[in-house]
């Protein structure tokens, strides 16, 4: 998992063109079954990646907290929101709230559980968002995930296999 990891940025820099075009022809015309196909193969991949293994996306990235994420993990925390909002998050250039630094302040790295898993944000509960509906909506943070997360790069290339272009 290291050595894919290491490489895993200039992988999906080298298939970014091929998979932007790919994205580009499933928009135009998106088959009816594309959630459906992207469930199996979510599900097929989850199989057999562990995310404890890997934990690339708690150490290089941060979720979106929304108020609620805020007012839960806060209340988990015994913390005033504020006072959670001015030690762990700050604004980032779209105004959403994340975290002020990376890794993500709750990773245990000795083994890549999370300190608040049962009330972390909606965003890391719904990554990498390969089992959404709709997914047609999400190509463009899906190409940007296949540079984080090993899963989500497999799953694009199976993909591709599936549903040819």
């Amino acid at each position: 998992m290291e050595a894919f990891l290491k490489d895993l940025p200039e992988l999906a820099k080298e298939k970014l063109q091929e998979n932007r075009k790919y994205f580009a022809k499933l928009k135009k015309r998106t088959p009816k079954r594309l959630d459906l196909v992207m469930q199996e193969l979510h599900n097929a991949e989850f199989e057999k990646t562990d995310c404890l293994t890997c934990a690339n996306c708690c150490k290089t990235t941060s979720p979106i907290f929304t108020e609620k994420d805020i007012q839960r993990i806060s209340k988990h925390l015994r913390m005033k929101e504020r006072v959670f909002i001015s030690t762990y998050l700050e604004l980032d250039s779209d105004d959403f709230y994340v975290l002020k630094t990376a890794p993500c302040t709750f990773l245990d790295e000795t083994d890549n559980t999370c300190f608040i898993y049962d009330v972390r944000p909606k965003a890391c509960k719904e990554y990498p968002h390969t089992n959404r509906r709709k997914f047609i909506q999400i190509t463009n943070l899906t190409l940007k995930n296949t540079e984080i997360c090993p899963a989500v790069y497999n799953i694009i290339e199976e993909l591709k296999k599936k549903l040819p272009m």
